[in-house]
């Protein structure tokens, strides 16, 4: 990518030039400390206060530049207010539309101001990671918290905004005023619902939500699902295309999304009786749900490819695909056919349309709801996962119709595909092609979250440091500010991807490998292994999987709102994986005999542990990869999904081979890998851990 000193040059508004951070200067500063520190020619003491008190003058010339525009702005407001007040006494149309105009201007200047205050904060939390990363040294920390809890913080002005939000309230308040409201003597404040019809208002608050986010169960999702907003902000005059959204196709987008997690799980409770019904090995059920996981790690990259052209035509494939699927799944049990059984699962797997739901939300949904459309994301795949065990609970039944039977075994299949069925014609009629972008604006937009830091405010830090993060090796090689053409172009194969994974990133897709392995593993084994230990029925583990699933979302609005804006991610991936690992550990069974008391509280914690991880992994993940990876077909989220899709195939088949050595074995033969897998893991943290702290 461009170098972001390059970048942060060419977005600067040209009569402000003098006022932003000097980036250049102080990453060239950066480079002399620790050339003068190797030299013995400096202390590191030295160091952090010539630094800090850098940084103080280059804060403060941003600061009292915000408080001199803020108060033309004030004094512009002041102005307007004036001749409103006149007009109260001499009502005049073209006077009104004037002062709208005048009202509408001072917003659109207010947004100028918003991105020079956007984009110094992330300069400075830039430069404050290069810092880190250069020395080894918690610096950010400490300067964040000594500088924003003093009572005189000028760190306060740059991310609190007070100021300026009381700007936005003024230019609101009076624009609502002027609008026609058919007589309503209301204001603003004594209706804060009613919607005002302004644009510049609707940029406004957007601006002032980007700058001033906090760490919220949004931002969360928006990470788990590998949808991120922009490293930069776009200057003011570049708004996201609305022709772009359709709000049918956004809800289409994420049906989609929904009904293929239920395809996924509606077979778990009821694989392993299909399987025996037909002939075969209870635990041959592992094949039989991992092979949709199969052929999805094929089908995630040709729809990812596909959806540089088209979404239309890759979700009505999908839907076709899945169709036959499921009919070949459920006529299977008449026809007496394992192949078939398996074919229908292929079929399923080979219409995942998961690459071009995401895809659809970062290149179609605006920015002020993309992360609203994220987190329907990611809660439509949870609502999924939980419904699929919860519908094959329901469909206890047992008839038929002509030559055809309808029992649990078959029915999740002629479910799914009437489903899918109804989902087509709805897609069809109502699904919208968005219109194709410029050459120019046709790159994937970045999967990046640089603005993590700055939007969990100023008192927690700035910084969760990844000394492998590529985009920091900004032209520190020669020096300079220009990178090349070649670190700006997308990967063009698997292979060429998989070189530009750092260590710390390859640390991450292991950890998100093993999670989606031991949650496989679980959920996968569950009918078979409760089954011979308790004699569960296939409702009873419908109920199980169910609220397994339904523990999704509770748990990601919990880590997401409150804990992570505790505790650092790093210590929230260390902690979650030793909690796996401990889940695990209690599944076994060993000397005492195994209990439906301790099946359900070591899955529980298991499965939650690992929920957790998923979330903080994909945030780490999300900051550590290469910015080559955020765009095209063969990028991170492309790299991720095939990562846990594989451990999910490899955990089926374990399953099934497992199932060779007896059911009384099954339990502890699947459980070592994970064991296995899931301390290598924490290994792989701590010594990651330890290099960058």
């Amino acid at each position: 990518m461009v170098a972001f000193g390059k970048k942060l040059k060419e977005r600067q508004i040209v009569e402000w030039q003098g006022y932003y951070i000097n980036y250049k200067v102080m990453k060239k500063k950066v480079k002399q400390y620790a050339d003068q520190i190797q030299a013995g020619a400096l202390n590191q003491r030295y160091v952090l206060k010539d630094f800090s008190r850098m940084l103080d003058k280059e804060i403060e010339k941003v600061v009292l530049f915000l408080l001199e525009q803020q108060g033309v702005l004030a004094s512009r407001i002041s102005e307007l207010n004036e001749q409103q007040d006149s007009l109260q006494e001499q009502p005049d149309l073209s006077k009104v539309t004037e002062l709208r105009e005048g009202y509408r201007y001072v917003g659109r200047d207010l947004l100028k101001l918003l991105f020079f205050v956007e984009i110094n904060a992330i300069g400075l939390r830039k430069i404050l990671k290069k810092f880190d990363k250069r020395f080894g040294y918690r610096f950010t920390d400490y300067y964040v918290k000594t500088r924003a809890n003093h009572p005189y913080s000028q760190l306060q002005q740059v991310f609190k905004h007070v100021g300026l939000g009381a700007v936005v309230g003024a230019i609101s308040r009076n624009l609502a005023d002027l609008q026609d409201r058919e007589g309503s003597y209301l204001s603003i404040y004594d209706q804060p619902a009613l919607p005002l019809q302004e644009p510049v208002v609707d940029a406004m608050e957007a601006a002032i939500d980007r700058l001033g986010y906090s760490t919220t169960f949004l931002n969360f999702s928006v990470q788990r699902s590998l949808i991120m907003l922009e490293e930069l902000p776009t200057p003011v005059e570049e708004h996201v295309d609305d022709q772009r959204y359709h709000f049918m196709s956004l809800l289409l987008n994420l049906a989609n999304t929904f009904l293929y997690m239920i395809n996924t799980y509606i077979v778990v409770p009821t694989a392993d009786d299909y399987s025996m019904s037909l002939g075969a090995a209870a635990t041959v059920c592992g094949i039989v749900i991992g092979a949709m996981a199969v052929a999805q790690v094929f089908s995630s990259v040709y729809f990812s490819a596909w959806s540089n052209r088209s979404y239309f035509r890759p979700l009505v494939f999908s839907s076709i695909v899945l169709f036959v699927g499921n009919v070949m799944y459920a006529l299977a049990y008449d026809l007496k056919s394992i192949p078939i059984l398996l074919l229908g699962r292929i079929f399923c797997g080979l219409g995942s349309a998961r690459a071009v739901n995401r895809r659809y939300i970062s290149d179609c949904v605006p920015l002020k709801i993309r992360m609203q459309a994220s987190a329907g994301f990611v809660s439509a795949s949870a609502l999924g996962m939980a419904c699929g065990p919860a519908i094959a609970g329901l469909l206890q039944t047992n008839f038929k119709i002509y030559k055809l039977t309808f029992n649990q075994d078959t029915l999740p299949g002629w479910v799914m595909a009437l489903s899918w069925l109804i989902y087509l014609v709805w897609l069809w009629i109502s699904f919208r092609e968005p219109a194709q972008e410029t050459e120019a604006n046709n790159v994937p937009r970045k999967s990046n979250a640089e603005n993590d830091a700055l939007e969990k405010g100023v008192v927690q830090p700035l910084l969760l440091k990844s000394a492998d993060d590529e985009q920091e090796n900004e032209g520190e090689c020669d020096g300079s500010e220009e990178a090349p053409e070649e670190s700006r172009r997308p990967a063009n194969s698997i292979v060429e991807a998989y070189r530009l994974l750092t260590p710390s990133v390859k640390v991450q897709l292991l950890i998100y490998f093993m999670l989606k392995y031991a949650m496989e593993i679980l959920l996968s084994a569950s009918s078979v292994i409760t089954a011979y230990y308790f004699s569960w029925s296939t409702s009873t583990v419908a109920i199980f999987l169910a609220c397994l699933g339904l523990t999704v979302l509770p748990v990601n609005v919990v880590v997401g709102s409150y804990i992570s804006n505790i505790f650092q991610d790093r210590q929230l991936l260390l902690a979650s994986e030793i909690m796996v690992c401990l889940g695990i550990l209690l599944s076994f069974n060993v000397i005492i005999p195994y209990s439906v008391p301790q099946y359900v509280c070591s899955g529980l914690l298991m499965f939650v542990s690992a929920e957790v991880l998923e979330g903080v992994n994909l945030s780490l993940l999300s900051r550590v990869m290469s910015s080559r990876l955020s765009r095209g077909t063969y990028n991170g989220g492309l790299l991720s999904t095939e990562a846990g899709t594989i451990a999910r195939v490899i955990a089926d088949v374990t399953i099934t081979l497992g199932g060779y050595l007896g059911q009384s074995r099954l339990l502890n033969v699947t459980l070592l890998p994970s064991l296995l897998i899931c301390i290598a893991c924490i290994f792989a943290t701590c010594r990651t851990y330890n290099s960058l702290y």
